[in-house]
């Protein structure tokens, strides 16, 4: 059998527990009141069933995609990387401000209420 097709059947498994245990503490706090419903209900055993099968394909398909990221390699290269240099006073006097011209808005809205006419 491949090696993906165990790993997804491991957690699928691991899934199923999971799901297992959430729908008993689910059902042992009587959450939303959804023991009194279920074992109330002639029909409950159908609420269980799809609680647990849904759950464990939520559990299942969240654990086997934590598993297919973890089988990534690493692909940070070795070191710490390029360290640029910090600029210094005499750099930050080259740096010259341009200005730019920008109409104010009460200025527009004047020129836009003359075309409005």
């Amino acid at each position: 059998m491949p090696e993906l097709v165990r790993l997804y059947i491991r957690n699928v498994l691991f899934g199923a527990g999971l799901s297992a245990l959430f729908v008993g503490l689910l059902l042992g706090f009587d959450v939303a009141h959804l023991r009194h419903l279920i074992f109330s209900s002639d029909i409950g055993y159908i609420a269980v069933t799809l609680l647990f099968v849904f759950n464990t394909v939520v559990f299942a398909g969240v654990q086997f995609a934590i598993a297919v990221m973890n089988m990534a390699e690493d692909q940070t290269p070795p070191g710490g990387g390029k360290r640029d240099a910090i600029p210094s006073h005499d750099m930050a006097a080259e740096l010259i401000a341009i200005p730019v011209p920008v109409r104010s808005e009460s200025r527009a809205r004047r020129q836009l209420g003359r075309t409005l006419r």
